[in-house]
């Protein structure tokens, strides 16, 4: 099987003062096509900074990364921008829609910055994909928070990526709406749709075709079925 990402001795450090911080150590990892992955260890651990630099939004400080065939270290800042933009899709635990636009408009936004023209009919696709169809003229603010993370999702497909990160996907929704999220996680990766979730939830990971467990920025496991 392909891989869509691969990372070889990745590392991520901070300064503090005089004091050297490593975010990341030595993180070798793989990912295939069409894998559903799980990325689990307690806070602080490293987790989201990996995200972070999978999904091209912070540059590592050593280490190779490849994804989709593509060397992130020696692209240009506008070639990771359209890499972060075409290719991959984000979902937040916070939501991160915006107020003012309605849910087609908030999904629609990416389009925006990658300035190509709407396909209302994919868009009608991807909003009964996940069930908000019939509320996409209603805001944020009329909406409850497993509506506003199934608009986030439909937000991270309008740009048909192949890859999805998500950040703590369920971390803001009571245990249903949880599973329903997760649930539809699980149906867009059945249709292809490679997907790697940050969580602390050990029965949603346990769901995974992948577990990758982190500690103090560095790999201390990863189990597979």
């Amino acid at each position: 099987m392909d891989m869509i990402l691969q990372a070889g001795n990745l590392e991520k450090t901070y300064k503090r003062g005089a004091e050297v911080v490593y975010a990341l150590r030595g993180i070798n990892l793989e990912i295939n096509y069409g894998e559903l992955v799980a990325v689990l260890g307690p806070s602080g651990s490293g987790k989201t900074t990996l995200l972070q630099i999978m999904g091209c939004l912070d540059r590592p400080s050593g280490g190779e990364l490849i994804i989709d065939g593509s060397a992130v270290e020696t692209m240009s800042g506008s070639a990771l921008e359209s890499l972060r933009r075409d290719r991959i899709g984000f979902i937040f635990q916070q939501f991160q829609l915006v107020s003012s636009l309605n849910v087609q408009e908030n999904v629609l936004l990416p389009l925006l910055f990658s300035r190509r023209k709407p396909d209302y009919a994919y868009l009608d696709n991807v909003l009964q994909t996940v069930g908000m169809e019939h509320r996409r003229k209603h805001l944020p603010d009329q909406l409850s928070g497993g509506e506003m993370q199934r608009v986030a999702v439909a937000r991270a497909l309008i740009n048909r990526p192949g890859l999805i990160l998500a950040d703590e996907p369920t971390g803001n929704l009571d245990s249903e709406n949880s599973s329903r999220i997760f649930e539809l996680l699980k149906k867009l990766n059945q249709q292809g749709v490679t997907i790697v979730f940050v969580t602390h939830n050990h029965e949603l990971a346990d769901m995974a075709g992948k577990r990758i467990m982190i500690r103090d920025g560095s790999i201390e496991a990863v189990h597979a079925g």
